[in-house]
């Protein structure tokens, strides 16, 4: 792509008034942008609104400094940078799938993705779920994400807080170096920001191994809506969507909903009835997702063969731990699999507060053990050994 021709597209993504459905109507019409702009307003009033076509016709200001920042950011790294519109070779085949496919889509990172294509719909799952997950739910996103890349597959999330963040650090932890793309971060900004900012050595290394993508021009500053917009992508580029933890007023709920519309597969991991952040869950399990408990059960029901491994993969320090559980099973069953305080572990142990705290201190240093906010504590089930 040149600069005038990426000029053009931009000031198709740039129209004010011009969306996704408008501006696709519009190529289909005409052909290229060149072509779009060089037509009558009569001839653009056949296709689209009046008002739309007043303008198609007119120049958005910001696209002089917008074409030279793009074309800057495209030269700084060839290799590794592209801007891809719709109908280009290099554009991912799923998402010509959906219903709103963007028209032009930025993406940077692995350079042999260019080379060998996107990974097939069929060999990529997103793994969603909170933000703000509990301990469990951190492990889990993990410990699927690692075990689903060490099978082949591409892990896709969007690479906020929580869950998406553990589910690329498991999909990198797992990948194969001379394998395929391990990760996919859809993300709600330009290529040029990183959100939240606490990332950016989450994004360097994504970017090195995997790929980050966005449909919004470079300096689009993480607004609100444009978080569940992008879920259509991420659930999009896959066969099948993970919800990990949600509550029931959840973004994963949507990423969810919108894999169901694209006639992709679903599945959600159970968690406590008492916990706000398994009821997302609970409640697409009700309404037909695919219960799982390991990743044989997601390529399963995708049909993907698979090694002879059977569940997560178990983190180094987990046999350490499992020792000490083995050494105290009074204390682990205490803690059951929930959230509990040392006032109730005293109660059901009968032990003293010290005694509790140095065994406690313990098992969290193993990574056997997680410290939860409001004094809380939860035993962790990485690898499902414990």
């Amino acid at each position: 792509m040149d600069l005038l021709e990426l000029r053009s597209w931009l000031r198709l993504q740039l129209t004010p008034g011009v969306g996704h459905v408008s501006a696709r109507a519009v190529l289909a019409a005409f052909g290229l942008p060149q072509e779009v702009f060089a037509q009558s307003l009569a001839a653009l009033a056949e296709v689209v609104h009046e008002r739309q076509a007043r303008a198609l016709l007119q120049w958005p200001p910001a696209l002089d400094a917008l074409a030279e920042r793009t074309w800057q950011w495209l030269q700084a790294d060839l290799a590794h940078r592209r801007v891809l519109p719709l109908g280009d070779s290099a554009y991912p085949r799923a998402l010509l799938d959906i219903e709103d496919p963007p028209v032009l889509l930025y993406a940077m990172g692995y350079g042999p993705v260019w080379e060998r294509g996107w990974p097939d719909v069929s060999r990529c799952v997103a793994v969603v779920g909170s933000r703000n997950p509990t301990a469990q739910g951190s492990d889990n996103a993990l410990a699927f994400a690692q075990s689903l890349a060490q099978e082949g597959m591409t892990v896709v999330s969007g690479m906020a807080l929580g869950v998406d963040a553990a589910a690329h650090r498991g999909a990198l932890a797992g990948a194969d170096p001379d394998g395929g793309v391990p990760t996919i971060a859809v993300v709600g900004t330009g290529l040029d920001r990183v959100y939240p900012s606490q990332h950016h050595t989450l994004a360097q290394q994504i970017a090195q191994r995997g790929v980050i993508l966005s449909e919004y021009a470079l300096g689009t500053a993480p607004l609100a809506a444009h978080f569940p917009r992008r879920n259509r992508l991420i659930s999009g580029l896959c066969q099948g969507t993970l919800v990990v933890e949600a509550a029931l007023k959840s973004g994963s709920l949507i990423t969810a909903e919108q894999a169901l519309e694209q006639g992709r597969d679903v599945f959600a991991i159970p968690g406590s009835i008492h916990s706000t952040q398994s009821r997302g869950c609970h409640a697409l399990i009700k309404q037909g997702a695919h219960l799982v408990e390991s990743v044989q059960d997601i390529l399963g029901v995708m049909d993907i063969a698979t090694a002879a491994q059977e569940g997560p993969i178990s983190p180094a320090g987990a046999s350490a731990a499992q020792a000490l559980w083995d050494g105290d099973p009074a204390l682990r069953d205490a803690l059951g699999y929930e959230p509990c305080s040392l006032e109730a572990l005293q109660v059901r142990t009968g032990r003293s507060t010290a005694q509790l705290q140095a065994e406690l201190m313990t098992l969290e240093l193993q990574g056997a053990l997680a410290r939860l906010p409001g004094g809380l504590f939860q035993r962790s089930t990485k690898g499902n050994h414990f």
